[in-house]
């Protein structure tokens, strides 16, 4: 169809121009021709909401033509330039690594090197999160220094991650052996209970007098990680500090946690030599506050790299609000689920819009869905943890069932590498979309038709022009 399109647009050219000119009159400028059909200019993989494409390249011929006939045009404009990407994956959690560990070692290989390896069938994850300690997606509550009750452990003489070298750190390690570039995000869900005032994996809040020495704890976290051969990119300083009611969770207010970060946390850091980031609020769109009162902080604002955010309330744009009134600090898009009630259509729609096209032009450096895997129980989890959290994998046993998320992530994160810039692309109606600048020079434009019918469109680039179209509910990724 195309093809005769672009044939019939060529016959148009030669029959106006060509009807123009006669013997001895003076020739009649002639603009550049559109390509010969058959040069194939883009990319075009798509993610269909029935699942008939998976992140499946199209075999049509896209052509850059000097004619755009379409009035819904995106124009890209590399000349206008944002963010640098860190990358785009998941969390790692302790019950996705106990998963991928008992897996057999030719499966897991197979696999980890899908997921993140660099080869064509690959979705080249390049971006983890781990829990500092257990998360509700562990198979027990745990801390590194987990004390009797009624007792302390002041200089930290217990500290071992000794519950994370049975699957999490051998999960690592093997993830770096393919990727050692992978960028790794630290979250602690609690600080062990004998440093909370409610003594307690659920709730609570750190108590001031063990400030400097929960300091200490990511110190040696970090520290025994990078003894274990992973180095650990950034930290933030709580996961979802305003919901007390997970388990394990704690509570900081923004006042605690600016208090944290300034007297404690980013001295200790500076005083070990450790460059690791350090990430405020980690929580939802919808107190912006909270981050901004933090980096209001005149003491405080030195040591923080930028924000993290979840969008399990509130709007996308919160990232926006904060960059804007902080320029010079980063944000993070840090966690999404996808709920074993969802469905793969809605899911894919939404993330898409959210997750990946809101949180890049809302200035994030990453996307990250939630947990890699479960198994088919939506387990392992801590009692009172996540019972609905559906994994980008299902893992049983030794077999593997992809699901909404692997989709969402690879959908960009095969073509957008660590090092991109996002660039300007105006937005058209039902037809949200982001485009980025590869280090080689590549350009990608995402684009999802979220409207109820197809949609025909032209991407315009430096003048020149491609039509396409893209069927409902659908996601592309254009390379050229």
């Amino acid at each position: 169809m195309r093809k005769s399109f672009s044939l019939l647009l060529i016959g148009l050219f030669t029959l106006f121009f060509c009807g123009q000119c006669s013997k001895g009159s003076s020739p009649t400028p002639v603009p550049p021709t559109p390509p010969p059909a058959g040069t194939n200019d883009m990319e075009m993989w798509v993610t269909s909401p029935n699942q008939t494409a998976l992140i499946q390249k199209q075999n049509v011929t896209l052509s850059f033509s000097t004619i755009g006939a379409n009035p819904a045009n995106i124009v890209v404009d590399s000349s206008t330039a944002y963010q640098t990407i860190d990358g785009f994956g998941y969390t790692l959690t302790g019950g996705s690594a106990t998963l991928l560990h008992n897996m057999d070692a030719n499966g897991r290989a197979l696999l980890l090197q899908e997921l993140f390896g660099t080869g064509n069938s690959s979705i080249h994850v390049s971006y983890l999160r781990v829990s500092i300690g257990a998360s509700d997606l562990s198979s027990s509550v745990f801390s590194y220094d987990d004390m009797p009750a009624g007792q302390t452990d002041p200089t930290l003489a217990q500290f071992s991650l000794s519950q994370d070298l049975t699957d999490l750190i051998p999960v690592l390690q093997e993830i770096l052996a393919i990727n050692p570039n992978i960028k790794i995000l630290g979250s602690p869900w609690s600080a062990p209970l004998w440093m909370k005032d409610n003594e307690s994996s659920v709730g609570g809040g750190l108590l001031p007098q063990y400030y400097s020495v929960y300091a200490q704890y990511f110190v040696k976290y970090i520290q025994a990680m990078q003894a274990k051969g992973i180095t650990i990119d950034a930290v933030t300083v709580q996961n979802e500090p305003q919901h007390g009611g997970n388990n394990p969770s704690m509570v900081l207010s923004s006042s605690e946690e600016a208090e944290f970060v300034k007297n404690h946390l980013g001295p200790a850091f500076q005083t070990a030599g450790l460059n690791t980031k350090i990430i405020i609020w980690d929580h939802n769109c919808d107190n912006p506050g909270y981050p901004m009162a933090i980096l209001a902080d005149a003491q405080a604002y030195p040591f923080i790299d930028g924000s993290a955010f979840h969008l399990y309330a509130g709007d996308i744009s919160a990232l926006s609000t904060v960059h804007n009134a902080y320029p010079d600090k980063n944000v993070y898009f840090t966690e999404q689920w996808t709920s074993s009630a969802g469905s793969f259509d809605g899911d894919l729609k939404w993330h898409i819009k959210n997750v990946i096209i809101g949180s890049m032009r809302n200035w994030s450096k990453i996307a990250l869905e939630w947990n890699l895997a479960n198994d088919p129980s939506f387990g392992p989890h801590t009692p009172g943890g996540c019972t609905q959290c559906k994994g980008a994998l299902t893992i049983s046993g030794s077999s593997v069932m992809k699901n909404v998320a692997y989709y969402i992530i690879g959908q960009i994160s095969k073509f957008v590498p660590p090092g991109s810039v996002r660039i300007s692309s105006n937005l058209v109606n039902n037809l949200p979309n982001v485009a980025f600048k590869r280090p080689d020079g590549k350009k990608v434009l995402v684009v999802l038709n979220e409207s109820t019918s197809a949609k025909s469109f032209s991407i315009n680039y430096k003048g020149k022009y491609v039509q396409t179209s893209l069927n409902p509910g659908c996601a592309a990724t254009y390379i050229w």
